[in-house]
């Protein structure tokens, strides 16, 4: 037990420690005997959590599954290690349709619409945004009402019907590439070349708890970041520090960095 109060500790003090309460009962819950439980639909942070949790119960499996690969949020199952049957995580995929002609929609119109009809956020998944429609990940318990319930997006009339996960089209991302120099790898430095922002405001949204690093709040302007890091930032998507490609004669450090908008 004590093993496991430091791990909630620890996660209530990175902002996660809701999340971490919720998915240690779904592990004790199998180590009690449910041969697996799955966790609701959260960012890849959610993984660092459940790997925590494995740590300290060795005869748990995790699992994960967003729907298709490659997918951002995702669903966790811990399982029993003696459990030869399937998991079922609990994923429905639903296809939105509206008239391309009349209005070119985004994710974040979909996404707030959802949120309109008072599902909580964790009900789902990633959100697919493509011409004249979208495609949505959610949990099996919401999925008839929001077929049902989900019928405009701003204004414009949208139909909602099921599809196989097979179906599931591609996500198709803009990738922009970035090679700068900075003059060391903290946060401010790193992101503010690659959100072309200037220092002054990026250490502001830093301080407002607007960026992400690998999806926990960042810790401050100072905090260095290095090779894999994902940074995200609030209304301005997120990238990846691809590499580190050197350090210049004047003591420059060469960062390539992949910006998806």
């Amino acid at each position: 037990m004590a093993d496991t109060s430091k791990l909630i500790r620890y996660f209530e003090a990175s902002g996660s420690g809701e999340e971490a309460r919720r998915m240690l009962d779904l592990a004790e819950q199998v180590v009690k005997g449910r041969p697996y439980r799955v966790a609701d639909f959260t960012s890849p942070a959610g993984l660092v959590i459940a790997d925590a949790i494995k740590a300290n119960y060795p005869q748990l499996i995790v699992k994960t599954d967003g729907g298709y690969e490659g997918a951002e949020r995702i669903r966790i199952a811990f399982v029993d290690s003696d459990f030869n049957g399937t998991v079922d995580m609990g994923i429905r995929t639903l296809k939105v349709n509206w008239d391309p002609r009349f209005r070119l929609l985004t994710h974040r119109d979909v996404l707030g619409s959802l949120m309109g009809l008072g599902i909580d956020r964790s009900k789902f998944g990633d959100v697919i945004v493509q011409q004249g429609g979208a495609q949505i990940m959610v949990d099996e318990s919401v999925a008839d009402f929001v077929i049902q319930n989900f019928t405009k997006i701003a204004m414009v009339s949208v139909s909602v019907e099921a599809i196989e996960l097979s179906d599931i089209a591609p996500k198709e991302e803009k990738i922009k590439e970035v090679r700068t120099t900075v003059a060391s790898l903290r946060l401010d430095a790193v992101a503010s070349s690659g959100f072309s922002v200037s220092r002054t405001k990026l250490v502001s949204a830093i301080n407002a708890g607007l960026l992400q690093v690998n999806w926990q709040p960042a810790k401050g302007v100072s905090q260095e970041v290095k090779e894999g890091d994902v940074i995200s930032m609030r209304g301005r998507g997120r990238m990846k520090v691809e590499a580190i490609t050197g350090t210049s004669r004047k003591g420059r450090i060469g960062v390539y960095l992949k910006r998806f908008m």
